[in-house]
């Protein structure tokens, strides 16, 4: 390419930029998984990736705090610190010592997870993994998520199988025993 055609290229005003280009590429693979093996299988093979992603966020949070186990207090700042940190609006709406509730304004993913609920396997496999192996158990219930067209997600982490817990909707997480 020559200097002129270079520099024209780079005048023009096309939004791509590494972020962008990557949430693009992960939404078109999300939405590539749920249209050809189904929502369900979708959610699983993102679900793994989360559980990984899960493992070494909380292994980086511990050994930058230097702690073997994190406490309540502890896992819950870290999942707002985390999802500020990749661009997320999480706040704890309410703790207490059988769950922790957050509301999300605005999805890491932004736009790119509309009609992607697949997607949202990420925060809880991240979610779960991290409190699980911290506090023993816990149960993510996504209550509302943007990816379904809410205008915010609703997340809820129960860390103690009550019957409120057990009744609800989420995907149960396991710490090891150490």
């Amino acid at each position: 390419m020559t200097n002129s055609n270079a520099t024209q290229m780079a005048s023009l005003d096309i939004p791509l930029q590494r972020d962008i280009f990557l949430r693009s590429l992960i939404s078109e693979l999300a939405g590539t998984l749920q249209n050809v093996v189904g929502q369900e299988e979708a959610e699983g093979f993102i679900s793994i990736v989360g559980q990984n992603i899960g493992e070494w966020i909380n292994t980086t949070y511990k050994q930058k705090l230097d702690q073997k186990k994190l406490s309540r207090a502890q896992v819950s700042d870290i999942l707002i610190d985390l999802k500020a940190r990749i661009n997320g609006k999480f706040t704890r709406e309410n703790s207490d010592n059988d769950k922790m509730v957050f509301t999300n304004s605005q999805c890491p993913f932004e736009d790119k997870v509309l009609n992607r609920p697949c997607m949202c396997m990420m925060t809880s496999n991240v979610f779960g993994s991290i409190s699980a192996d911290n506090l023993g158990y816990a149960k993510v219930e996504l209550q509302k998520t943007i990816a379904n067209g809410d205008n915010e997600c609703k997340i809820i982490v129960y860390t103690a199988k009550t019957a409120e817990s057990q009744s609800s909707d989420g995907r149960e997480y396991f710490g090891l025993d150490d």
